[in-house]
This record gives structure tokens, sequence and C-alpha cells, in this order.
């Protein structure tokens, strides 16, 4: 069956290979860059490319309700933006921490709030998926990067809540939960390490396709871990 999805960060490695594989499966795709940024995709199919600042909560709310306009219903929201800064807690004062709640919560939050409730009033329900980290779960990994880790832990607990409240009416939230993704940027940035463990974004796409799909309904407070061999 035909769905409309909602996915955010799309021009990304990540938002590319997940915007493609849905188009694949025959869905409508509103694919959501940063304003001023282009994409292209490799796949022909039903695809709409609509801007938004989505550290804005009112470009966001926006953006929402025009896509509930155009196609009344959205089956499906993926929360894939979101960014990695270093530093332990030595080196992360308030501004670091701000910066990192605004690129990895705020923007997950200020789709997912009127997503959930346009959600809740649809027959269907619908699906909420959000990237997580490793390092939000695993406090040693998390270490070095405080600002970052502690951004992320913060979805999980958002999860949790929307959970609680939208099970009843076939809305689930689940967390995907990357190691390493296998990109560009991050083998420039990491070129001694062993890239065939790492995690590639078509892979990752795979069981975003799964987590939105009918077939995931049974399940609850889903987190899924794609580690690979990372």
């Amino acid at each position: 069956m035909k769905k409309t999805i909602l996915i955010t960060g799309a021009a990304g490695n990540l938002g590319k290979a997940v915007v493609e594989k849905f188009l694949l499966e025959g869905h409508r795709v509103i694919a959501v860059v940063s304003p001023g940024n282009k994409m292209s995709v490799d796949t022909t199919g039903d695809f709409v490319v609509m801007e938004a600042d989505l550290t804005l909560e009112k470009s966001s709310k926006e953006l929402v309700v025009k896509i509930v306009s155009n196609y009344k219903s959205i089956d499906a929201t993926l929360l894939l933006v979101g960014g990695y800064a270093p530093g332990s807690v030595l080196e992360t004062d308030g501004s670091q921490l701000r910066k990192m709640y605004s690129l990895n919560f705020e923007t997950a939050y200020f789709i997912a709030r009127p997503a959930f409730l346009q959600m809740i009033k649809q027959t269907t329900g619908g699906r909420i998926i959000f990237i997580g980290a490793r390092p939000a779960l695993q406090p040693k990994d998390g270490k070095g990067s405080l600002a970052y880790a502690l951004s992320k832990s913060l979805i999980f607990k958002l999860a949790d809540f929307l959970n609680a409240e939208g099970a009843a009416k076939n809305v689930l939230s689940s967390v995907i939960v990357p190691s390493t993704i296998d990109t560009p940027a991050n083998r420039k940035a990491m070129p001694e390490a062993n890239f065939s463990s790492w995690v590639a974004p078509e892979a990752i796409a795979e069981v975003l396709s799964f987590a939105a799909s009918n077939e995931s309904a049974p399940l609850r407070d889903t987190i899924f871990k794609v580690y690979g061999n990372a």
C-alpha cells in the first residue's frame, strides 16, 4: 500500500539512501532539506522536495501543516537531521550543549510533535522514527562527546513518552541506533579505520523501511541497534 513518508535530513548521505529505498517501494516521499539546499535522486517516483529550517518550531509546524493540507495524512515520519561534536565534560560549555540540543533534539521534536498530533487523528495511526546514537546508550563511548551524547539521550525518552501516549492509536515510535555510518565524510575523518566494519546507509534504510511498515505494529518501545561489526 502506498504511503506518504516524510523524511528530514534528506539531502545527507543517509537521507538520500533512505529516500531512494522508499521510492523503490512505491511510496510518496516528501524530502525535507535546509533552505537553499537542493537534492536529486537516481530513482523515479512520487517525490517532492520541501525546504524548512527545522531548528525553528514555527517553520517546522508550518511544514507539517502544508504536507497535511496537500496530502491529507502522514503515514511515517523519519527524523534523520543531526550532527556530531566531540568534547569531554572538561571541554563542554553551555554554548556547545545548546548547539547540540538544537541540532539533535529540537529538530526532531519540532517535527515529531505536529506529526504525532496528526497521526493520532488518523484511523491508520502512523510511525515516527528517530535516529539515536550509541554514545547515548553507553557512557564509556559518550564521555568524549558529552553534548552530543546528552542531546541524543533525550531522543530515547521522547520516543518512550510518545509510545506511552500513542500506542492505543497505533502511533508507534522507534529509535534506530547506528554505529559509524560508511559515508565519504566519515572515511575522510578516519582514514585509518576499517571501513568494512561500518554500516552502509543502505543497510540502515532497510531497517527504517521495516520500522515504518505495518509489520512493525506488534513491537513496542523499539530500539534497533544497527552496529554492523563496528
